[in-house]
């Protein structure tokens, strides 16, 4: 076998967006949410179903998937490959804007249902130290949990370090399955949850149309291309840096082999700079 990376833009919506295998985002929420018994979801509909994109912007770091349960309560379920400024106040706008949707200006605010907010992140964001935090609002004082109605949960994938032996609980495997899959050969054979075995199927590339993998290898194929230009643009932005530094230190009649030496140009490069600028 030969599984996909599941952090991919076209993998993650194709696993965890299936409309047709509801089961692999039911079973995933309940272990993120530790919903047991008569608390566990059975049923959702998912707002955000796959299909695949069209690949014409930049970069997509953040991937998320949408879904309501029988009660009517919202589930955010978002993959976010790459820190950016200002993270955590993106995540509380839109898990906000979410809870607020539900209802138009003038309906009674009891119509509002809990929203559940769940960060997959390829990154280290909080200070906690297991690979799993939950955010809630709390009274500062005594603890009381009075505001319930939005909560924030991360799984931190830089923090998850078990191996497939390692395994002890259902929301282990989810996060060796998000983390390891793209590096396994089969399918583990301690895996007897049906959400997970699907979601194990689904990454199969075998199970794959044509399409999908060439619109999973093009995700790839943009990302190399914008890191080349931030790394092009970052080269160019500290030679440019580098050549009016060297400029300063010609005309102040530093030596050149001292300046190649603090500007890491070449001995040729601030001759040609000498004679350009008559130093």
């Amino acid at each position: 076998m030969k599984f996909v990376d599941v952090k991919n833009d076209v993998a993650f919506r194709k696993i965890f967006g299936n409309q047709y295998r509801t089961e692999v985002l039911i079973s995933f929420i309940n272990a993120v949410l530790c919903l047991e018994l008569e608390n566990k979801i059975i049923e959702v509909t998912i707002l955000t179903p796959y299909q695949l994109p069209e690949l014409r912007g930049g970069k997509v770091t953040i991937i998320d998937v949408k879904a309501k349960d029988k009660s009517g309560k919202t589930y955010i379920i978002e993959m976010q490959i790459a820190m950016m400024d200002g993270f955590h106040k993106r995540v509380l706008y839109y898990a906000s804007k979410s809870y607020s949707s539900q209802i138009s200006r003038g309906d009674d605010y009891t119509n509002l249902m809990p929203t559940f907010f769940i960060g997959i992140l390829d990154f280290v964001a909080t200070e906690n130290k297991n690979f799993i935090n939950r955010h809630i609002v709390k009274d500062s004082e005594t603890g009381e949990h009075f505001i319930q109605d939005i909560s924030f949960n991360f799984i931190e994938l830089p923090k998850f370090n078990k191996q497939s032996n390692e395994l002890k609980s259902i929301i282990d495997q989810w996060v060796y399955f998000i983390k390891n899959v793209e590096n396994l050969d089969v399918i583990p054979e301690n895996i007897i949850d049906k959400g997970l075995k699907f979601a194990y199927e689904d990454a199969d590339k075998h199970n794959w149309t044509p399409e999908e993998l060439e619109a999973y290898d093009k995700v790839f194929i943009r990302e190399q291309d914008d890191r080349g230009r931030i790394s092009f643009a970052l080269k160019k932005a500290v030679s440019e840096r580098d050549l009016e530094f060297a400029i300063k230190l010609l005309k102040r009649g530093r030596p050149i082999l001292e300046i190649a030496e603090d500007t890491g140009l070449t001995i040729e490069q601030i001759e040609n700079l000498k004679i350009k600028h008559k130093t």
